[in-house]
């Protein structure tokens, strides 16, 4: 229980402080104490109620959902971006102006970055800003070739973050998904193939999206999966790929002839990578993500906030 005289000091100290803006070295000079006494001081006026603290900010419920994300799933970051009431599209591009922004700020004692492929990524490299970073080298995690959707295939990507950041790239140019699992062992040991794939396992940083076969799929649309494989997917308990490798809700990968077929990065690989970036949109994903941080694959989650929301709800 304070004294009234006790009671009347925290309230003073605490409105020069909070209401006045003196510093708490001002405020002991004047009181004739201790800086350390006045911390204590403000401590205590917080503790009795004295002083309540309040953030008025509309971005401090992302602030709390990143904290939970990182928290929950152990992750070294989580970007969780304001995106209520836009469509896909400008969800999509504020995803990728908030990755790409994280990117840039975070690329000491970056040498080699890792890219997938998929239409946020797509995002990412576009909303990237013009920089000089000459001793960066860019490398497709997947494979990417043919006549569609080329602008959000891995080696387009390379090239175009290539070239915003002045740096350099590799490119494999070979498909993501190879038509048999034969003719995909001959081509990873072709030496200009097998020089890509193992630089993609040695990058510092990948950027990588989530993707969901039974919705929008790019890789439907580019002709790598068909009906019978989206049927056989709900059958093995697919939720989502992560360059395009398959993934059920509690991150293993599933056992599907297709997964014989990619050419590209394993899910064992992203693990030993220092720092992989998801980055991912949209609330039919939610599953497809929670697989993604389930398998441990991820270190830094970009999102909306519709979606982080949903995925926290989901895996309560």
């Amino acid at each position: 229980m304070l004294s009234w005289e006790e009671r009347r000091q925290l309230v003073k100290t605490a409105n020069l402080y909070y209401i006045e803006g003196w510093t708490q070295e001002q405020i002991a000079k004047k009181v004739g104490v201790s800086r350390p006494v006045i911390s204590k001081q403000l401590q205590k006026a917080k503790d009795f109620g004295i002083v309540e603290v309040f953030i008025k900010d509309e971005s401090l419920h992302t602030v709390e959902l990143e904290k939970e994300l990182e928290n929950r799933f152990q992750l070294k970051d989580a970007v969780v971006v304001p995106t209520e009431g836009y469509s896909s599209d400008l969800s999509k591009k504020a995803i990728g102006q908030a990755a790409s922004n994280y990117v840039s700020k975070n690329l000491k004692n970056v040498n080699k970055i890792g890219i997938s492929w998929g239409t946020t990524l797509a995002e990412v490299v576009k909303e990237y800003p013009y920089e000089r970073r000459e001793n960066i080298k860019i490398i497709p995690l997947v494979g990417g070739m043919g006549s569609q959707h080329v602008e959000i295939h891995a080696n387009q990507l390379s090239y175009e973050l290539a070239k915003k950041m002045h740096g350099s790239c590799s490119y494999l140019y070979i498909p993501a998904v190879i038509e048999s699992a034969e003719l995909k062992d001959r081509l990873v040991n072709m030496h200009d193939v097998k020089t890509v794939l193992e630089e993609g396992k040695k990058v510092d940083m990948a950027l990588v999206g989530i993707g969901y076969p039974y919705q929008d799929s790019i890789l439907r649309k580019v002709g790598y999966l068909n009906d019978e494989d989206i049927e056989e997917f709900r059958k093995a308990g697919v939720v989502g790929d992560i360059s395009s490798r398959f993934l059920d809700v509690t991150g293993h990968p599933i056992n599907h002839k297709i997964n014989d077929k990619v050419i590209g990065i394993t899910l064992e690989d992203l693990k030993q990578i220092q720092t992989v970036v998801g980055v991912a949109e949209g609330i039919n994903k939610k599953e497809s993500i929670l697989g993604a941080l389930k398998g441990n694959y991820l270190d830094v989650l970009i999102i909306d906030e519709p979606t982080a929301s949903a995925l926290l709800a989901l895996d309560s």
